[in-house]
């Protein structure tokens, strides 16, 4: 009952939950806004829920974030639980949603997905990205080793971005590297392992920053949080302002950052991961010799130590070249910029390749030991498109980067959506949209794009610089729609570009990037002494980072710029062999201020973003899909034809509901597994009929409910009385032969004393006066096992062990019954007197004598007058002794523990009779009562013998063997052969 009650409750929870929050909190889905082709309609909604903290809006399955600024009670446990497990548009809109949606379709398809998340720096990309690892790490399989999974998975992040992210104007916690994390997942969904692949680290952050902005946060958090003792091995002093690669952006103290505590997070946070001491150790004397380098006046150093170097070495290698000429080597010193350059060079260097080294350590922590095949989730959180007011050549790429993604954006978001009108027989009406493939051919086509461009000039011989670099792409793609720089601009444009300046027209605006630094940025040249020094390095982590196998060819590296186009490419293919979800962030104001929203800035990210196309691409013809056995569980309430239950298919259901709600033809279509509605009221009114029916309905489950309570509560009682009753009446004739009345209490009798017998076991078993008195019922039972007692006791070996079996009134065969007056029976086995030939035959026992059958004949008869008492001892009975299976024993369970052995059957001797038989005791005890003999049982061992005929005598052997066996030896006996150690005989 009380189950079926929360039932009830869950679904009117989510049914408030539902569509007709629209009416208070705007529409939680834009694919339902009427106006859907109207900017203007589209912020309103936008705009409505923000202020109501409603910070998630769904366009059919991409999610719409808008950055709050304030933390918001919407990612508990209890949230999460929420969500697990529900149809995706059955609550309001949430990051959980998504992540569950996927998790669950990736489970049932058996499939790859991943997660886009994208934005402008400072949306909350890092967050959402956060907000799906917690959420998988909470609704995944638990076990001790999923958990270690887990964990290690949740804390990878905050160590990525300890060395990862920095604070920028745009964000406090700005990723300023690429990310995409795959996350492994079983067949159940245990989350067994993870792989992170990184991009573009921004190294020139190492030694530049711009004002406002900081280094990288591990530099803050190891100053201001680092032991002391930690510090003092490490030559650190507790004050950022001491050192020159962390005061250049003036801004050492973040009010929204807590360096002591991020610090206490990462140190946990690599023990977690499996970081020994020794690493953690290097990995700090890493850090810190970063700080000393930039430091360095260019006189010897005693903090050589932390890299592992001899002091000397490394001042040489900081001040001066090695040139190669011919077969001798000569190092020519530095001038100061020349070595303030090498210097940088080498800190960007050691920090570059120690990032990398740091993400490849933790995929070693986070690699599937399992090699068989696993479905994975990706989660792609990477730098958002940039623009600051002087922009580099990091923004060039972070934003490159974003037009690559955009371009696959749509090209997925069309493809999907063609794919799905498709597959269900929808004509499909083409919708226009801007293709920045324009843009993206601009940036990277072969020989005359900007990237080809850049590389020529890094590579050419010659006085290449960033201005010559300018001046080629003047010439080579001036006439593009999409570039301009000062000296092709006209007039009015020239004014806002200075002369080093090139502007482009991303998807996303106009961005202007001074040409200074570009050349330089993009060899990233590290002088070839300079990675000769790092090898001498004692430091394990520097001498992984600078191998002496790396090549030290004369031909110059890959350049930046080419090796990142060459990622993308890999992370393009490693999308498209997945199943894309979408999450686009958005913030609403710059000044990062909760409760601001800025309608030109989120105008502008709204456009860039594309979500007007996609939502177009969504309404190209139909606002709402859904499959037909959802839309049928929910709207079936509304037909009396589909209510309470439909029995036909699911697609047949929904046409008969749509034809009684009077939809007309031109307002839905019908596809292969889903019902595609044209326009937003229409579904409206369908939900705000739903809305009044499921009032009535409620009240409708709740009195069924109540009515469905009071029966039971009825017959529960009904129950209760005629137990009782059947009970006295089992009482009163307790005493009576066993009937329909009293059976049910003589089973409780026994099973009563059964219960207290197992409480008050004796010590010594075959103690009659040692048992519990049993009640009249289990009496003659307990009679018989002690009759067989007082026969056999002391004269049987092994006999607590030999009475295995239950004693059973008779054991007549339907074709034995020899009249009614018949006292037991049981099957025998005959063996004839010459040749002892087996034949199966029926010894039965009545008041007058004893008769041996063959189907139905009597073959044998034996008076009873020479069984009973004082009869003449015509007849010897010869009964060969045995120990039967222990579990056919009625007090079996009062022994338990006790080993035993399964025998060669019994037998039974009369004369030259011969009888072999399954229940030697039970016939055995059986006739001692009949003939009243109960003292006239003799135990003998070895050979038996008998007469064959008068004059002529016979013999049976026993021994032991592998195998239980009877058969006629060699020397013309009968041989049993027995598994026991010894056979006794019973006379």
């Amino acid at each position: 009952g009380r189950s079926l009650e929360e039932r009830c409750n869950r679904i009117l929870r989510n049914m408030e939950a539902s569509l007709t929050a629209r009416d208070r909190v705007g529409i939680q889905d834009f694919v339902l806004l009427d106006a859907h082709t109207s900017e203007t309609a589209f912020l309103d909604n936008l705009r409505k829920r923000f202020h109501e903290n409603l910070i998630y809006t769904y366009i059919g399955t991409l999610l719409v974030s808008v950055n709050p600024y304030r933390e918001l009670d919407m990612y508990s446990k209890k949230q999460m639980d929420t969500y697990m497990g529900v149809n995706f548009f059955e609550l309001p809109p949430h990051i959980y949603a998504l992540a569950d949606n996927v998790f669950r379709t990736m489970l049932s398809e058996c499939n790859n997905h991943f997660i886009l998340i994208s934005g402008e720096s400072g949306a909350g990309k890092t967050e959402a990205s956060k907000k799906v690892l917690q959420f998988y790490a909470v609704s995944c399989p638990s076990t001790k080793v999923l958990n270690n999974v887990r964990d290690r998975l949740v804390l990878s992040n905050p160590v990525l971005e300890a060395f990862g992210n920095a604070k920028t104007l745009k964000n406090d916690n700005s990723s300023r590297f690429g990310k995409y994390m795959d996350i492994q997942f079983d067949h159940q969904g245990g989350a067994v392992g993870g792989h992170i692949l990184s991009y573009l680290l921004e190294k020139s952050r190492v030694v530049h920053q711009n004002h406002g902005e900081r280094n990288f946060h591990i530099f803050y958090q190891l100053v201001e949080g680092g032991e002391e003792d930690l510090l003092r091995w490490l030559g650190l002093e507790r004050n950022c302002q001491n050192y020159n690669y962390l005061v250049q952006g003036n801004c050492t103290k973040v009010s929204s950052i807590n360096d002591k505590n991020d610090w206490k997070t990462v140190r946990k946070a690599l023990s977690v991961i499996d970081f020994s001491e020794g690493d953690t150790e290097n990995l700090f004397g890493i850090i810190a010799s970063v700080l000393h380098l930039g430091n360095i006046k260019f006189e010897a150093d005693h903090r050589g130590y932390l890299l592992g170097i001899p002091a000397q070495v490394l001042q040489q290698g900081l001040t001066h070249r090695k040139i190669e000429a011919k077969t001798e080597e000569v190092f020519s010193p530095f001038s100061v910029d020349h070595a303030v350059y090498a210097r940088d060079a080498l800190a960007k260097a050691i920090y570059g390749r120690t990032f990398n080294w740091l993400v490849n350590r933790i995929n070693e922590s986070l690699a599937n030991k399992d090699s068989s095949r696993k479905t994975v989730i990706g989660l792609l959180d990477i730098y958002g498109f940039e623009v600051f007011n002087v922009n580099s050549f990091e923004q060039f790429c972070i934003n490159y980067c974003n037009e690559k993604l955009q371009q696959l954006f749509i090209e997925l978001t069309l493809k999907s959506e063609q794919e799905e009108y498709k597959l269900e027989g929808i004509e499909w009406e083409p919708v226009p949209y801007f293709n920045n493939k324009i843009i993206c051919d601009l940036v990277e086509a072969k020989h005359k794009g900007i990237i080809s461009l850049l590389d020529e000039e890094c590579l050419r011989p010659g006085e290449a610089t960033d201005l010559t670099f300018l001046e080629k792409m003047e010439e080579k793609i001036g006439g593009h729609p999409h570039f301009v720089t000062h000296k092709l601009a006209d007039q009015k444009t020239r004014k806002t570009l200075e002369r080093g300046d090139f502007r482009l027209l991303h998807y996303a605006g106009e961005v202007t990037y001074c040409v200074v630094g570009f050349l330089d940025k993009n060899n990233d040249l590290l002088y070839r002494n300079g990675k000769e020094v790092m090898r001498q390095s004692k430091n394990t982590i520097i001498r992984l980072c600078f191998p002496s196998t790396e090549p030290d060819s004369k031909r110059r590296p890959e350049t930046v710029v080419t090796q990142f186009k060459s990622s993308l490419v890999g992370l393009t293919d490693i999308l498209l062999s997945k199943e894309p979800w979408y999450v686009r962030c958005i913030k609403p104001n710059e000044a990062k201020q909760p409760g601001r929203f800025d309608d030109v800035l989120v105008r502008h990210q709204v456009k860039y973003l594309g979500l007007m196309e996609h939502l177009r691409v969504r309404r190209a013809g139909f606002a709402y899909r859904r499959k037909y056995e959802i839309f049928l569980q929910r709207y079936k309430p509304l037909c009396p034809d589909t209510w309470p239950n439909w029995r036909g298919t699911a697609a047949e259901g929904v046409r008969c509901l749509i034809k009684y709600l009077g939809y007309r033809s031109d307002e839905y279509k019908m596809g292969r597994t889903k019902i595609f509605i044209r326009h937003p009221k229409t579904l409206f009114a369908t939900e705000d009929a739903f809305q009044v029916c499921k009032h009535k309905l409620a009240t409708k489950i709740e009195n069924c409910w109540r009515g469905l309570m009071a029966r039971k509560e009825r017959e529960k009682r009904a129950w209760a009385v005629k137990v009782i009753k059947k009970f006295i009446k089992g009482f009163m004739t307790r005493n009576q032969p066993a009937c329909i009345d009293n059976s049910e209490y003589l089973a409780y009798v026994r099973q009563n004393y059964l219960t207290r017998l197992k409480e008050n076991l004796p010590k010594t078993v075959l103690e009659k006066d040692a048992w519990l008195t049993p009640p009249p019922i289990m009496q003659e039972v307990r009679d018989r096992f002690f009759r067989c007692l007082s026969m056999f006791k002391g004269k049987k070996e092994n006999y607590p062990f030999s009475v295995c079996r239950p004693f059973l009134d008779t054991r007549i065969g339907k074709t034995a019954q020899l009249h009614n007056y018949t006292t037991y029976s049981v099957p025998v086995v005959k063996y004839d007197r010459n040749g002892f030939r087996p034949r199966l035959r029926q010894l039965i026992f009545t008041l007058e004598a004893a008769y041996l059958v063959e189907e139905a004949k009597i073959k044998q008869r034996i008076d009873g007058s020479l069984l009973h008492e004082g009869g003449s001892e015509v007849y010897n009975l010869w009964v060969m002794g045995v120990i039967f299976p222990w579990r056919c024993f009625p007090w079996g369970s009062l022994f338990h523990g006790v080993s035993l052995q399964y025998l060669t059957p019994p037998l039974f001797f009369q004369g030259d009779l011969v009888l072999q038989c399954d229940y030697l005791f039970e016939a055995l005890t059986k006739l001692s009562v009949i003939a009243n003999k109960q003292n006239c049982i003799r135990v003998v061992q070895g050979s038996v013998r008998f007469d064959i005929q008068p004059g002529r005598e016979g013999f049976v052997d026993f021994k032991s063997g592998q195998e239980s066996m009877v058969y006629r030896a060699k020397n013309g006996h009968l041989m049993v052969v027995s598994v026991s150690r010894r056979t006794s005989v019973t006379n």
